[in-house]
């Protein structure tokens, strides 16, 4: 590798808008993102089903599908 053209690999700070901290390693000293692994709906539990029901209620209609 060549000498003097790699940026420097140092300990950053990323913020998330829910408030959380984390240290990880990157180029950049610090980072802002809107959603992490503590608020984002998929990792929480939180997602809402009620679209995808609601798109299998619309499919049966379409359909004349009953149950």
């Amino acid at each position: 590798m060549k000498e003097g053209i790699h940026p420097n690999y140092t300990e950053a700070t990323i913020k998330c808008g829910c408030g959380n901290v984390m240290k990880v390693g990157s180029t950049k000293e610090s980072m802002t993102v809107e959603t992490c692994s503590k608020c984002h709906p998929f990792y929480t539990g939180s997602q809402k089903f009620q679209v995808a029901s609601s798109r299998v209620e619309k499919f049966k209609a379409k359909y004349g599908i009953k149950d």
